[in-house]
């Protein structure tokens, strides 16, 4: 992709904390763009430089209302938004039929209803300029079933049919959007789920007792590794691609 392409333009990133989010953010200033990094973990309330080009913001993507005031925020100080990527997302691990509401509905809420917020609020102001890229994180276990995943797999598969839809609306419009769906990655949420030091190593091998085949390439993806795949779908190297998911997992469900 030209070094230049993203030179001076707008990146509304969410769940920028840590993880692929933070990889991505990193990714994009390296190439000049003005990133606006979001997050519930951030502190600054309101939109704050805390360093060349990266601004910072306190994000709520489950509050519809709070998307919307930081998207108008955003527009108003910066200029319009030309890359969305809908990073943020959680996981409840446990057994569908134990599967408490809290957690079910806190795993849509973050993993689906927030992406539809995040989507729709910035989508509308990029309509009227006719131009956009959008990419959100999905997973592989939003078409593979997972032991133990039940809400987590459904929210992803979920949100896989709200962007491809999403895309089909805005085809027309000079509007992409697409996926990435990473397997397993070296992240806090990756993490919790190893229960010793070995955790990485069995990933890897697999595990036929819960039905998880292992990872062909033999590693663990890093948060590196996502974002640069984020980064080609929003770049102009994707520009005839669209309504389309991106696996990202080394073959860990093979090629499904």
């Amino acid at each position: 992709m030209s070094i230049n392409e993203f030179n001076g333009r707008i990146a509304f990133v969410t769940g920028a904390y840590q993880g692929i989010g933070q990889a991505l953010v990193a990714l994009l200033l390296s190439r000049g763009t003005v990133v606006v990094a979001a997050d519930i973990a951030f502190d600054a309330q309101t939109l704050t430089e805390v360093s060349a080009n990266c601004f910072q913001i306190k994000l709520d993507v489950t509050d519809q209302d709070n998307v919307r005031n930081v998207v108008d925020a955003v527009e108003a100080q910066l200029g319009g938004i030309d890359y969305l990527a809908s990073v943020a997302g959680i996981l409840h691990m446990g057994s569908l039929l134990e599967q408490s509401e809290t957690h079910w509905h806190d795993t849509f809420a973050v993993n689906c209803h927030g992406a539809f917020y995040l989507c729709q609020a910035v989508a509308k102001k990029m309509q009227t300029r006719q131009r956009g890229a959008i990419v959100a994180v999905g997973s592989n276990a939003a078409q593979t079933p997972r032991m133990n995943m039940g809400s987590y797999c459904a929210s992803k598969a979920a949100l896989e049919a709200l962007i491809k839809n999403l895309a089909l609306e805005l085809a027309s419009h000079n509007i992409r959007c697409n996926l990435v769906a990473p397997g397993s990655t070296d992240t806090q949420m990756q993490q919790q789920l190893w229960r010793d030091e070995h955790g990485a190593a069995k990933t890897i091998a697999g595990d036929l007792a819960h039905f998880k085949v292992g990872i062909p390439l033999g590693r663990i993806a890093s948060p590196t590794d996502i974002a640069n795949s984020i980064l080609f779908l929003l770049s102009e190297q994707a520009k005839h691609i669209t309504m389309t998911s991106l696996l990202v997992d080394g073959g860990a469900t093979l090629g499904h």
